[in-house]
């Protein structure tokens, strides 16, 4: 597997993960190229990608990498800073796309378009895992919210992508203890450090999330406490039920949601047995019902947490 880490110049908390793992073994001279400066890791296992712009605008730039280098790109890591109103700092990491917004085809406010989600990383499960493991290792847990997000904002990609971010504030994404916790995790379990990553073999039970806010605290749970594989996580805000003024019809609206993260996260996990998590307080009755009976149209099982958790 060959992962491309996407960097932005604009982008403070960027830099501060990218001139960390640049600080770590194995990578090559940084060279400059049209599209960015681009080095390369000995172990061919990954490619650092410094773009000029802010990453939540760079369409496309996965196969624009691929076309400039002529060396394929699986998956994609976005460093990124992570912005919160209340400003709590937080260490997180999640899936990207604008589902539930309408209409649907059009430029959202925070990149990517309206109705459409990227594959998922399939290093989600692992990538929160080992960073909760290391953060606490360091002493961070008492200074940092170790959490993970639903999906939400640009860019618009192809490959199976994950942001990992610090946040909230400009002190905390200078934070080099913060960057090097990622630049660690992301050395782990992609292998750079020359153990073996856990990588999609085509074979294992594979969680989408659906319901509750948008740092998804049941889902959290299970993902914590289990070796799930991790597909995209969707909040009750992307899944609406209720009509508003103007807008489309909620009932294709919430259906499409979760049509579209469950069809990005199979598409992910090739050979995967893709089952849903609902968190079920978050939902009236007949939501849940219909949530639920609309996933078995699909074939996709809906599991509970005992279900999943080990004995």
């Amino acid at each position: 597997m060959s992962i491309l880490l996407l960097a932005s110049r604009m982008d403070s908390a960027s830099l501060n993960i990218y001139s960390e793992l640049m600080d770590t073994e194995g990578w090559g001279e940084e060279v400059n190229m049209n599209h960015g400066m681009v080095s390369r890791h000995h172990s061919g296992l990954a490619e650092a990608l410094l773009i000029e712009d802010l990453h939540i605008w760079a369409d496309g730039i996965d196969t624009e990498h691929q076309s400039k280098t002529g060396r394929e790109v699986d998956e994609v890591l976005v460093l990124s800073r992570h912005v919160s109103a209340s400003e709590t700092p937080a260490m997180t990491l999640h899936a990207i796309g604008v589902p539930g917004e309408t209409p649907h085809g059009e430029i959202a406010r925070s990149g990517g378009i309206t109705g459409k989600v990227v594959p998922p990383s399939t290093m989600f499960g692992d990538l929160f895992r080992t960073m909760s493991r290391i953060s606490i290792e360091k002493g961070l847990e008492s200074d940092y919210d170790i959490t993970l997000e639903t999906t939400h904002h640009g860019p618009v990609l192809q490959k199976p992508t994950l942001y990992v971010e610090i946040g909230s504030t400009e002190d905390r994404w200078s934070d080099r203890i913060a960057a090097r916790v990622w630049a660690e995790t992301i050395s782990e379990c992609i292998g750079l450090d020359g153990g073996n990553p856990r990588s999609w073999q085509g074979s294992g039970d594979v969680m989408v999330g659906f319901g509750g806010g948008h740092y998804a605290p049941r889902h959290k749970a299970i993902i914590a406490q289990s070796d799930v594989w991790v597909g995209h996580l969707i909040a009750n805000y992307a899944i609406p039920f209720d009509k508003m003024v103007g807008e489309e019809d909620p009932e294709e609206v919430w259906k499409h949601s979760v049509s579209v993260a469950i069809a990005s996260t199979q598409e992910a996990f090739p050979g995967g047995r893709v089952f849903a998590h609902l968190d079920r307080k978050s939902f009236k009755g007949w939501q849940r019902s219909a949530m639920i009976e609309f996933l078995h149209e699909l074939g996709v099982p809906v599991m509970r947490g005992k279900q999943i958790l080990p004995p």
